[in-house]
C-alpha cells in the first residue's frame, strides 16, 4: 500500500495554520506530512515562507502519529550540515521516530539570502561533502571533518534518536541519483518519472522508499481552482533547472508571464471531481513511488481540502 502525504507548505501560509495543518491532516488519515523549506515564497501572491524548522518541530509535540519529514532542505547554503544534524536529531526525538530528513541540492531563491549562488556542479560536490557529515553525525559518531566546502573540527551529537534519523535525498537526474543511491536510505522526485528511480535503483537505492509529489486544487467550483492555480502555482511549469537558478518571486513572476490559465490547468486538476485527482495521485503509484504527498494549492483551502480528503480523498486513494 502507498504512504499518502500531505503538503505543510511554508510558501502558502504561516506558521500557526500550518502546525493546525499537520494536527488536522493526522485526524484526516494521512500517513506522513511534509514540509517545504523556504527563505522566500516562489510567487508574491503565496504570501508566506515561515522558517520550516520552527513548524516542523511545533507539528511533532502536536502530534503522536503520522510522519513527518522535510521537503527538502538544503544543507549547504543557509544551513551548515552539523546544524543540520542537530536540528533532524531533534526533531527525531520530538517526534518519537517519525521524521524523516529530506535534503537537496536548494535553489537560488532561498539560497541566496547567504552569498552567491554555486554552478550546478559545485552544488553537488556541497552537497556529497554535507552527506558526508551528516550522515556520521545521525549515526552516533564524534567526527572530524575537513573538505574543499566545509570544515568540522569536531562534532558529536548530544541529543539524537538512539536509531539515527532516515535521510531521503532529492533527485532528478543521473549526478543527484548517484548521491541519493549511496548516501541516502530514500529518494525525493517530484515527478512521477520511473526513469529517475531506475537510476536510483542502479546506483544502489533498490528496495528504499521513493517519495513523489502531486499538486491538486480541490474545490466545488472548477473555474476558481484554475484561477487560483494560475494565480500560485504557474511556476512549477518552468522545470527546475529553471527554478534552481531564479533568485526572487519577481523573477519567477517575469518568468511566467506568458504562461496561460489553460497551460496551468492541464498539469495540475483542478475542482469537485475526486477521480481527476486520483487519476493525478495514480501515476506516480505506477512510475513505482512508495510514497506520495499531496499539496492543496491554496492556503485558505486548506480547512476544506482537509475535511474532504478524510471522507473521499483518502478512501478513493485506499480503495
Amino acid at each position: 500500500m502507498v504512504a499518502v502525504g500531505y503538503t505543510l507548505m511554508c510558501e502558502q501560509a504561516g506558521p500557526k495554520q500550518l502546525v493546525d495543518n499537520a494536527m488536522r491532516a493526522e485526524q484526516a488519515g494521512f500517513d506522513l506530512a511534509v514540509v517545504s523549506d523556504h527563505y522566500y515564497p516562489w510567487l508574491d501572491t503565496q504570501g508566506h515562507s515561515p522558517y520550516a524548522w520552527s513548524v516542523l518541530g511545533a507539528a511533532a509535540y502536536a502530534t503522536s502519529r503520522i510522519g513527518l519529514m522535510s521537503f527538502v532542505t538544503c544543507p549547504t547554503r543557509r544551513y551548515h550540515p552539523a546544524v543540520v544534524a542537530q536540528k533532524a536529531a531533534t526533531v527525531g526525538l520530538l517526534s518519537d521516530g517519525r521524521f524523516t530528513l529530506g535534503l537537496g541540492a536548494g535553489e537560488n531563491l532561498n539560497e541566496h539570502v547567504v552569498g552567491a549562488w554555486p554552478h550546478v556542479q559545485q552544488r553537488h560536490d556541497m552537497l556529497e561533502e554535507a552527506l558526508q557529515i551528516i550522515q556520521p553525525l545521525l549515526d552516533g559518531q564524534t567526527l572530524t571533518y575537513s573538505g574543499e566546502y566545509f570544515e568540522v573540527p569536531e562534532a558529536y551529537l548530544w541529543d539524537r534518536p538512539e536509531n539515527g534519523v532516515p535521510i531521503a535525498v532529492a533527485a532528478s537526474g543521473p549526478s543527484s541519483c548517484e548521491l541519493a543511491g549511496e548516501y541516502a536510505d530514500g529518494v525525493i522526485a517530484v515527478e512521477p518519472d520511473h526513469r529517475v528511480l531506475e537510476l536510483f535503483d542502479e546506483a544502489g537505492g533498490a528496495g528504499k522508499p521513493r517519495y513523489g509529489q502531486v499538486a491538486i486544487c480541490y474545490g466545488p467550483d472548477e473555474e476558481e481552482c484554475r484561477k487560483i492555480v494560475y494565480d500560485q502555482w504557474r511556476w512549477f511549469g518552468l522545470g527546475w533547472k529553471v527554478n534552481a537558478e531564479l533568485p526572487g518571486p519577481d523573477s519567477f513572476a517575469s518568468a511566467t508571464q506568458f504562461v496561460r490559465p489553460e497551460d496551468v490547468a492541464q498539469a495540475v486538476p483542478c475542482g469537485p471531481d475526486v477521480e481527476k485527482h486520483v487519476a493525478a495521485f495514480q501515476k506516480f503509484v505506477d512510475a513505482g513511488y512508495t510514497h506520495v504527498a499531496v499539496v492543496q494549492v491554496g492556503g485558505d483551502r486548506q480547512p476544506d481540502f482537509l475535511d474532504w480528503a478524510q471522507h473521499e480523498l483518502l478512501p478513493r486513494l485506499r480503495s
